[in-house]
């Protein structure tokens, strides 16, 4: 078996992960990722109690209770090289003995969602609908990285999507990544079923032009366009496809709720969507604490 060496895993001298600054004993199995440090207190203030709460960089992490059930909220700052980070610290603290640096014997199986904004990309999905990235494709290459990833990936959608959208070889590979399918189904009846496009930027990979000009002015319209068996893509964000693809890797549980805050389509946005956020946040709570 092998001993994991100090330079691949760092451990602070208070016994916790390098980045995330836990220790094994304050993370809960059932784990809410937000974007945003301020949100975590958003989504702990409906917690019963608090036991820990720890800051680093842009990693906020409280640990608490909500209706019974142990949970931990932990912010991520935004893109899939933060998820990188978070998934793989999260795990190591799941399932890493620190003192041997070896894997336990028997392996932990987290929850993950992450609760996200997200812009919507048809005119028939409006600001406040909160989207379950079913599918989310990887624009960022991230898990091209790893072993396995044909293996927990959707190849012929990605096959498909490479042809149907005409992708410049200079762009990192996609790769299409489902959600875990007993989370998708707890949350199907109340929100809506998407393909979700994750983005390794927010202006020219998602389409914006500010003063730089895309390559390809036309690509982010293909990509909105694009369909598979009859679904077709719904939004776009920034990490759902690394939370997906490192949870189906590690054998953990992921997903991955949107509110649309922004309508691509017509060119809208609403900065007044606390109130969606909130009932994204309670519907969340509920439904995993029921899990």
């Amino acid at each position: 078996m092998r001993t994991i060496p100090p330079s691949e895993l760092i451990v602070n001298g208070d016994g916790s992960v390098y980045h995330l600054r836990l220790r094994p004993e304050q993370l809960a199995d059932t784990i809410v990722l937000v974007g945003d440090p301020g949100r975590v207190n958003r989504v702990a203030a409906l917690f019963e109690g608090r036991e820990t709460e720890v800051s680093n960089r842009e990693f906020h992490t409280v640990t608490g209770t909500y209706k019974g059930k142990r949970m931990t909220v932990l912010s991520t700052g935004i893109g899939t090289d933060n998820i990188d980070i978070v998934m793989t610290e999260l795990d190591a603290l799941a399932n890493i003995d620190f003192s041997t640096r070896r894997p336990h014997h028997t392996l932990k199986r987290l929850t993950l969602l992450r609760l996200g904004t997200s812009g919507g990309l048809h005119e028939d999905i409006p600001i406040g609908t909160q989207v379950f990235s079913r599918t989310s494709i990887g624009l960022d290459g991230l898990l091209n990285f790893y072993k396995g990833r044909n293996e927990v990936c959707n190849c012929d959608m990605e096959r498909r999507f490479v042809d149907s959208v005409g992708w410049d070889g200079l762009l990192a590979t996609p790769y299409a990544i489902d959600a875990d399918r007993e989370l998708f189904e707890r949350f199907r009846n109340d929100t809506m079923e998407g393909i979700t496009l994750s983005a390794p930027g927010f202006y020219a990979p998602q389409g914006r032009w500010i003063r730089i000009e895309p390559a390809d002015t036309s690509l982010f319209r293909r990509m909105a366009s694009f369909t598979y068996e009859g679904r077709r893509v719904t939004n776009c964000e920034m990490e759902s496809s690394a939370v997906a693809g490192m949870a189906a890797l590690m054998g953990h549980r992921a997903g991955t709720i949107c509110t649309i805050i922004a309508q691509r389509a017509s060119q809208q946005s609403d900065t007044d969507y606390e109130p969606y956020i909130d009932a994204m946040i309670r519907l969340a709570l509920d439904k995993l604490a029921a899990f």
